[in-house]
């Protein structure tokens, strides 16, 4: 349906543990020239990127054989207010909230998207939310929420997991550990949140626990959010702490899929250093890849000196998920 795929499906050197992104429709010489001499492990498309379909499936095209590989191609969209793909180019999905409604709404909206991103090359989405509605959540995640309660959340979440991969699509699950209880945008500030961790265990850790124990749960993506947990770790927050990591993303939640940062200049992370510090603590701390959205050739270089190839777990982790998709 799709047509055939030429191009490697593993990368002959073990890529930098970064995805980067581009400045816009096309791209320019000296990102493909740096591109290829740093070898990120994959690329986020964002409005900038997207003009029509011809455009994009040429872009996404070029992105891969600039690397050499089938490389992962992310980007967001849940319908919604957060679709990158959007009318008249393409369909204007119902936000994730209203998707729910229904069983065959959930599934018919699901393979609408991917069959939107499969006919341009797009390999990863960075969706479902699963993040439960809290009546004070910020209203950055609002309907891109797939329900009030964690039962409602973690069955929604698991199917649109299962059928984004059934139809050759990565799923990425978001935002780890739960930005229900955050009543600031991570765009704007770093959100704290008081919660005991013995009610997180209780509600807002059940969706992603729910996806990570499942059959599916070592094949999908995860990204980590940017929020101050203090009764964990006081210092760091999430997506920079090896305490959350290890012990509730890892432990508790018993996540073994590949595990993204979120976007790296968020003001959440204002103080804690350089787009370049930032991505080296992302992924001393235990993110398989730092996640980089604005495509400043100075931050992205400055990026390839602190951060490392994938290292063996995380290429395993790689390796395992993206086998999922390699006859799709």
């Amino acid at each position: 349906m799709f047509g055939k795929n030429t191009l490697k499906h593993l990368p002959e050197k073990r890529p930098l543990a970064a995805i980067f992104s581009i400045a816009g429709p096309t791209l320019n010489r000296a990102e493909a020239d740096f591109f290829r001499a740093a070898n990120p492990l994959g690329f986020i498309l964002f409005g900038r990127n997207i003009e029509d379909p011809a455009q994009l499936a040429h872009l996404v095209k070029t992105l891969k054989e600039t690397v050499g590989w089938n490389c992962p191609i992310l980007i967001d969209q849940e319908g919604g207010r957060v679709q990158r793909l959007k009318p008249p180019q393409w369909k204007q999905h119902l936000p994730p909230l209203k998707q729910v409604a229904d069983k065959t709404t959930l599934v018919n909206s699901t393979w609408e998207i991917a069959h939107e991103l499969r006919a341009v090359g797009i390999n990863v989405d960075c969706s479902p939310v699963l993040d439960i509605l809290q009546s004070d959540t910020s209203e950055v995640i609002n309907d891109r929420a797939l329900g009030h309660d964690a039962d409602t959340v973690k069955k929604n979440g698991l199917r649109i997991c299962k059928e984004f991969l059934k139809a050759g699509i990565m799923p990425v699950i978001k935002h780890i550990p739960g930005h229900g209880r955050a009543t600031v945008d991570s765009h704007l500030d770093l959100p704290v949140v008081n919660t005991p961790l013995s009610e997180l265990e209780k509600t807002d850790f059940v969706p992603f626990r729910f996806a990570a124990k499942s059959l599916v749960g070592s094949q999908i993506w995860g990204m980590m959010a940017h929020i101050l947990y203090p009764e964990v770790d006081s210092e760091r927050p999430s997506s920079l702490s090896p305490l959350i990591i290890d012990q509730i993303v890892r432990k508790s939640l018993g996540f073994k899929g590949f595990l993204l940062s979120d976007d790296l200049d968020m003001k959440a992370l204002d103080r804690y250093g350089s787009i370049a510090e930032r991505a080296r603590l992302s992924v001393e701390s235990g993110c398989d890849a730092a996640l980089y959205c604005w495509a400043d050739m100075t931050a992205m270089r400055e990026m390839t000196q602190t951060l490392p190839v994938l290292t063996d777990e995380s290429w395993k982790r790689f390796k395992k998920s993206w086998a999922v998709l390699k006859n799709k």
